[in-house]
């Protein structure tokens, strides 16, 4: 990721790119693993604490990344929460979020025409050639392990998939949507992935935050009971927003 210059005194030559190589390393962590603070950022990437703020306040000063207080889902803690940093919509665009004009004036042009039925269809019939892609790695996988192997499938189209255990199931975390711009605007798209993920892994996901709308992560509760009948389409769980 190519960061604009800084203002005031900066490295030149050599130290100047490996400024921009550990900031890039910075950016792209938070990108893959999600809102982080300064000390899980320096642990991850074997910085120390000092390098890591530097690097972050030249991120937040070219608006590439904003801190915010750490989201808890469930019971909180004791003490304020953490302080960490996630990436803004200029840094995402440095990551490639290319086209998003052209898609959301496509997608614009397909409600007008057809109102908001036809976009619905329009994303149902998209996700159906990402579940018929995954269909047949999920269904190899075995049933402690299928989270996981969606989480691999989203990472190799671009969305840094992860896993990780939550109260009573599991949590997908999608730290990047390289439609999010789109999304915001359409959430219809959101809603139909949320259908796929229900009949891939054969239960009843609870979408609880998505980047479209704000939040850091795109987070999708899986519960850890008896597998249920698969949601049809329309009734999926909501966007959270």
């Amino acid at each position: 990721m190519k960061t604009p210059a800084s203002h005031g005194t900066t490295p030149t030559g050599a130290g100047a790119a490996r400024d921009e190589s550990t900031r890039d390393r910075v950016a792209r962590s938070i990108l893959t693993n999600g809102p982080s603070s300064a000390a899980v950022l320096a642990e991850r990437l074997e910085l120390t604490p000092a390098a890591v703020r530097r690097h972050l306040d030249h991120l937040l000063d070219e608006g590439l990344v904003e801190s915010r207080e750490e989201r808890v889902y469930g019971p909180r803690g004791r003490g304020r929460p953490a302080k960490v940093f996630v990436l803004t919509d200029t840094g995402r665009h440095a990551f490639h979020t290319a086209y998003d004009d052209l898609a959301a004036t496509a997608m614009r042009f397909i409600a007008e025409a057809g109102g908001d039925d036809a976009v619905t269809d329009f994303a149902r019939r998209r996700v159906a050639e990402v579940e018929q892609r995954y269909r047949e790695l999920v269904d190899a996988a075995p049933e402690s392990t299928k989270a996981e192997a969606l989480a691999q499938a989203l990472t190799g189209d671009g969305y840094a998939a992860s896993t990780a255990k939550a109260a009573h199931g599991e949590q997908l975390c999608q730290h990047h949507c390289p439609v999010a711009h789109v999304a915001e605007q359409f959430p219809q798209l959101c809603e139909a992935e949320t259908e796929v993920f229900s009949r891939l892994l054969g239960k009843h996901v609870q979408r609880l935050a998505t980047i479209a709308h704000g939040d850091g992560v795109c987070t999708t509760h899986i519960p850890g009971a008896t597998p249920v009948t698969p949601v049809t389409d329309g009734e999926s769980a909501r966007t959270a927003r």
